[in-house]
């Protein structure tokens, strides 16, 4: 049986349409999910969306709608974005759904078996935008000496009975896991981070709220619902079947990856594995805090800030493969970057249309033209053999950058065979032996074509909608048979006019 890997994105709040950071997240993860397989892993992607707690309650209340309705509206966009993309996820997760209210209920027995609930009252500063507690030394002030979280967002003072964990009692041991296991938290600088603010001293969290009712039930406390936190970090294993503990649940927790941004990090990595640890459950093997992905001028993305970027608009003007392709090449993983609509155009039109879909398009065209379609056996002649070993050398790179989340890094390698390969139609010139020596031309034909295919499928888990039509078209060319007149894989991306460069 192969063996499990399982992989999840962050469970989006949706009090608001889906923006690009969401869609790159998606599509990284999908990419991650895909490659996966075709490692012949045994794969679980789980997505999904957080619906409950104050800001929800409030942003519904704006919209005129009752909660509930709000949230199914909103969520649906989330999945819709997913389908869009081609994210490949097994399960979509509502936090609203009665089999993850269990999953929660669970979870918080084996807190309160633990010892490590109880009742208080919390006064404190809270901000319903991150719905996050913060100490008084974290915030910052703003204009007009407004206090503001670290994110920026808008604090409250907020005073009221709750439930507490004993986030203190697992100070040493988060440390004590941290240091034994020094891929738990990736990249290093997110790790760095979180272990200075764990060393830092940690106070016990509170884990109810009574000031609204929009959430999961504590057991037991009549008016208290969990706090969001508790019950968004639960779904990835409410994803696989908890809290049954066998079956799907058994075979895939703990999770390989929980892939997030960088600001929900402490979370995932201080909150999240000491609620795992007092429930006597095992901890995810790694927190991945991915960087943010910044609106032209280097600026995030807000809603207040109006640069919210509608990720299904780009994909429409640019086309699904060619976005994703875009964001997983022009970024370093891990790090901030950037991007627009020239940078996307510029890229694409560079690599995808110009390089690799030029190649595949001019040695398939050149078999379908002069060889009746039917595709020839490689080459044997040194250069054909120098070609498929670098061809060959690129791809196992390619994977083992992809392995280690390097996405761009492998993509700089498999662009070097995709030059080579040009390179090498430019040297042997099948045009002209077509005349001088038909033999060779072929062979020459042969080798691009076995090229080019292994050059496809090891880019398919980033581009695959288009993959799986110029495989087809090759495959369409096996055990003799002819292949139909090949058409362009990426056109070329254009610009309008008033969006040309200067």
């Amino acid at each position: 049986m192969a063996d499990p890997f399982y992989i999840t994105t962050a469970i989006s709040y949706p009090n608001g349409k889906p923006h690009i950071g969401h869609a790159y997240e998606a599509i990284a993860a999908d990419v991650i999910a895909r490659f996966q397989r075709a490692q012949g892993r045994d794969v679980r992607l789980v997505t999904g969306t957080d619906e409950h707690g104050l800001k929800m309650v409030q942003t519904a209340r704006g919209e005129g709608m009752e909660t509930r309705a709000y949230a199914d509206k909103m969520s649906s966009y989330f999945k819709q974005m997913c389908d869009d993309l081609g994210v490949s996820y097994d399960t979509f997760v509502r936090t609203t759904e009665p089999r993850h209210a269990a999953a929660s209920v669970a979870l918080w027995k084996a807190l309160e078996t633990s010892g490590d609930l109880y009742l208080d009252r919390y006064e404190g500063w809270y901000s319903v935008r991150d719905e996050a507690f913060y100490d008084e030394s974290e915030l910052v002030d703003g204009e007009g000496g407004e206090r503001l979280s670290p994110q920026g967002t808008p604090v409250e003072w907020t005073a009221e009975e709750t439930w507490f964990f004993r986030l203190s009692a697992y100070q040493q041991r988060l440390l004590d896991h941290y240091r034994d296991h020094p891929d738990f938290i990736q990249p290093d600088s997110r790790r760095n981070e979180v272990i200075r603010f764990v060393e830092g001293g940690l106070k016990d969290l509170s884990v109810s709220r009574t000031s609204f009712d929009w959430g999961v039930p504590v057991p037991g406390s009549p008016g208290h619902v969990m706090y969001v936190w508790v019950d968004a970090l639960t779904t990835y294993m409410t994803g696989v079947g908890f809290p049954e503990r066998e079956g799907d649940y058994d075979r895939f927790w703990p999770a390989d990856i929980h892939l997030i941004g960088k600001d929900i990090v402490r979370f995932h990595a201080v909150y999240w594995p000491a609620f795992l640890m007092s429930a006597g459950l095992p901890l995810p093997k790694q927190v991945y805090g991915h960087g943010f992905l910044l609106a032209r001028g280097g600026e995030k993305m807000s809603k207040s800030a109006g640069n919210v970027v509608d990720p299904m608009e780009l994909a429409e003007r640019f086309g699904v493969d060619n976005l994703r392709y875009f964001l997983m090449r022009e970024i370093s993983f891990g790090q901030d970057g950037s991007y627009s609509a020239e940078a996307i155009v510029a890229r694409c039109n560079a690599e995808l249309a110009n390089s690799f879909g030029n190649l595949a398009q001019r040695s398939l065209s050149m078999v379908f033209k002069n060889l009746g379609g039917v595709i020839p056996a490689p080459g044997a002649a040194e250069a054909d053999r120098a070609l498929l070993n670098k061809v060959a050398a690129a791809c196992a790179s390619l994977d083992k950058e992809f392995a280690r989340l390097a996405f761009a890094q492998g993509l700089e390698e498999w662009m070097a065979a995709v030059f080579a390969c040009n390179a090498y139609v430019d040297e042997m010139a099948p045009w002209a032996l077509r005349k001088t020596d038909p033999e060779r031309m072929a062979a020459v034909l042969g080798t691009l074509v076995a090229a080019v295919r292994q050059l496809a499928i090891a880019v398919a888990p980033l581009i695959p909608s288009s993959i799986e039509r110029l495989l087809a078209a090759i495959e369409a060319g096996a055990n003799g048979a002819a292949i139909a007149q090949p058409v362009p894989i990426f056109p070329r991306l254009e610009l309008p006019a008033e969006e040309q460069p200067a």
